[in-house]
């Protein structure tokens, strides 16, 4: 077969190719039912993925390895400021930061009570001494600028040398640090709401786990702190 007549059946099969592939999607295959690819999502291909399975071990381990730099830090800058011991500037420890102690210490209990309560399925309970953490832990940062005040008051203030200089920033860091206890106390408040979410759920669980990991570490490093501060003062 050849000339004009030739040329007529070639382009009619090209046409006819052209035709049959518009219907493939973007990975060559033919479409499902309904238009969907088989084993896929429409033209897209590839089908759902998965929900990946929560995991509390990685949540914990996650929260372990943040406090673990963190005690790393506040361990670096407490050795400093030992060893600038010699450089004698004495500042005297603010009343207010005795009440600052108690405080935190109470608020540990408190938090160990509402944990107590999640596991007993007590949800007014648990919700009651969650607000309590709560309301101790905002306390604990007013007694803070109390503190602050009282140091400016006895003329101690940040730059007038090292020593004062380590007073401030010591006790500033770990308020900011507590700022990040506080909410994520904050957000376990929210997770209360059982219209939402359950109470007993293990998602729910596991939170209430780390973050009592996260504010009783933040209690043992203020008691660190305040020794430190009292003894080498």
């Amino acid at each position: 077969m050849s000339g004009p007549k030739y040329q007529t059946v070639m382009a009619t099969m090209v046409t006819s190719t052209k035709k049959a592939t518009r219907g493939l999607g973007s990975g060559g295959q033919f479409p499902g039912p309904n238009g969907k690819k088989p084993g896929g999502n429409g033209w897209h291909g590839g089908g759902e993925r998965p929900k990946r399975k929560f995991s509390p071990a990685a949540y914990r381990i996650a929260m372990w390895v943040l406090l673990a730099a963190i005690v790393m830090m506040f361990a670096a800058l407490s050795s400093v400021y030992i060893m600038s011991y010699e450089q004698r500037s004495p500042v005297a420890m603010p009343p207010m930061f005795f009440v600052s102690t108690v405080l935190i210490l109470v608020s540990s209990g408190t938090f160990q009570r509402a944990k107590r309560s999640l596991q007993q399925e007590r949800p007014r309970s648990y919700f009651r001494w969650l607000l309590a953490t709560l309301g101790l832990g905002c306390a604990f940062l007013v007694s803070q600028l109390i503190g602050w005040r009282e140091l400016a008051n006895a003329g101690v203030y940040f730059a007038e040398h090292p020593r004062s200089s380590f007073f401030y920033f010591f006790t500033a860091l770990h308020a900011a640090h507590l700022i990040g206890g506080i909410g994520l106390l904050f957000y376990l408040v929210l997770r209360r709401d059982r219209r939402v979410l359950p109470l007993n759920d293990e998602k729910n669980a596991t939170w209430t786990s780390i973050v009592g990991f996260y504010w009783h570490m933040m209690d043992g490093i203020w008691i660190w702190l305040f020794l430190v501060l009292l003894i080498f003062k």
